[in-house]
């Protein structure tokens, strides 16, 4: 019910929320290029998804 009380805010009039905006674009970016290299970094040592990694830790068991 809360979410229709509040005005979006957005277009070029707007100082803060912008600037939010552009920092947490910077953050995901940043997250992201994070995560692509861990996902270089399982796929090199074969323990990514599909990599046989789970299959070793269910077989311990």
């Amino acid at each position: 019910m809360s979410e229709g009380s509040v005005p979006l805010r957005g277009g070029a009039g707007d100082g803060p929320p912008s600037g939010l905006l552009r920092q947490m674009e910077e953050l995901m970016a940043a997250l992201n290029a994070d995560l692509s290299a861990l996902d270089a970094d399982l796929r090199a040592t074969g323990s990514g998804p599909g990599g046989g990694g789970a299959a070793e830790e269910s077989g311990g068991r």
